[in-house]
């Protein structure tokens, strides 16, 4: 870990996504829409997030695997199944990752970091450094509706490099559905996934979409979270998402 225990960055491709984890600080200068939007998400109360726990599943292509994070330590807790159904247990420190077994590297940490890109979203836009900008109002891509648009661009670096994820947020300042486009085609990875954000959970101070359905390169997509929960700074308890 780098300065005040604040997650290095990482980029890396999973299932086409480009995925930056956070280094967590104040927000940026974003556009008023973005910034209300990560505010709604938590962002002013994640310092006193001691640790998020969730499992993340994409039926048919990612079985479920399960994730306690701590923020502050970058410390991560890793539950599955491998392909013979024999469950895996992991922990590591992600300040340590070089040291850790090629499967930490190659394929639970880079895990970690889609899965919890997904769940954090909205406070990546705050976090990642990335340009963002209010498109205004535009017609989401599935259910047709008015919203209003953030687009998110990352710089030209990394594995995925300019990819971009349109943001559209309802008068809510929640995000009803999002856009992400593939700036470089790579195989086997979808160019561009839409998927609506539903099942909305709050757990402590910080809101969840649970249910993401959409499309992936035009096939049916459905990714889900269950088993939110979050523990508070100087609490033993988890506050379950509901």
């Amino acid at each position: 870990m780098t300065d005040s225990n604040r997650p290095e960055k990482r980029r890396l491709s999973v299932f086409g996504m480009l995925l930056i984890l956070p280094a967590i600080s104040g927000a940026q200068q974003l556009p008023p829409v973005a910034q209300q939007m990560a505010k709604t998400f938590g962002l002013d109360s994640f310092d006193r997030v001691e640790a998020i726990r969730y499992t993340f599943s994409i039926p048919g292509l990612v079985p479920a695997r399960t994730w306690e994070w701590h923020p502050k330590t970058d410390a991560v807790s890793y539950e599955a199944k491998d392909k013979e159904g024999k469950p895996v247990q992991v922990k590591y420190q992600r300040s340590q990752i070089d040291s850790q077994s090629d499967l930490v590297k190659g394929q639970i940490d880079p895990g970690f970091v889609n899965d919890q890109y997904w769940l954090l979203l909205p406070l990546h836009v705050a976090w990642d450094g990335a340009t963002v900008t209010d498109e205004g109002m535009h017609e989401t891509p599935l259910a047709k509706t008015s919203a209003q648009k953030i687009v998110v661009k990352y710089a030209a670096s990394g594995y995925s490099p300019g990819d971009t994820w349109d943001l559209y947020v309802g008068p809510d300042k929640r995000v009803v559905e999002m856009t992400y486009h593939r700036a470089v085609p790579a195989p086997k990875l979808p160019n561009l996934v839409n998927a609506k954000w539903e099942g909305y959970k709050k757990a402590g101070p910080l809101l969840f979409s649970t249910e993401h359905h959409g499309t992936a390169d035009g096939n049916p997509f459905e990714l889900t979270f269950t088993d939110v929960a979050v523990k508070l700074k100087g609490s033993k308890d988890w506050i379950n998402a509901q």
